[in-house]
């Protein structure tokens, strides 16, 4: 099978296949990772799928051990966290953090990666402007409009938390 037939066996197969697996499964969001880990591995051996004659049996399968693998390793660590005492409680985020990160979406993505990594991270400006490749002005320019957006977006959204809007 040619990297171009595969490729049309993909878009003709990988709607159908993954609704049989949901149908199998039950879980949407599982069954389309597991169609799409089988047809990375059907294209490592795309020139055997097609003398074998059904490659979509052959991607269904793969999907189906796959699933079921996953379903082992999860049993295992639910059995492992019994044995043990449990997983540790997890708190629910602190509602600053929720807003910060929330005020941090409305960032381009360079400004908030170096708005980030000053803040959080606690890197200089020349640390960062080592880390992204940027010049230490450009660095500057990021953090000081990041900082101008953050003030106003950040009193918004605290207004609107503590008004109930």
């Amino acid at each position: 099978m040619t990297a171009e037939e595969f490729e049309e066996f993909y878009a003709h197969a990988v709607r159908r296949l993954t609704g049989q697996l949901y149908v199998m499964l039950g879980d949407l969001h599982e069954a389309q990772d597991v169609v799409q880990e089988a047809f990375v591995k059907g294209w490592s051996r795309r020139g055997k799928l097609a003398a074998d004659g059904a490659p979509e049996a052959w991607i269904r399968t793969v999907a189906w051990r796959l699933a079921a693998r996953r379903r082992q390793v999860r049993r295992r660590t639910e059995q492992a966290w019994q044995r043990y005492g449990g997983a540790p409680p997890v708190s629910a985020p602190d509602p600053g953090s929720v807003v910060l990160v929330q005020a941090l979406k409305d960032l381009s993505p360079q400004q908030r990666r170096t708005v980030t990594l000053h803040y959080v991270c606690d890197l200089s400006v020349e640390r960062i402007a080592r880390e992204t490749g940027l010049s230490t002005g450009t660095v500057k320019t990021h953090l000081s409009r990041g900082r101008a957006a953050l003030a106003g977006r950040l009193g918004d959204l605290h207004a609107q938390e503590t008004h109930g809007a």
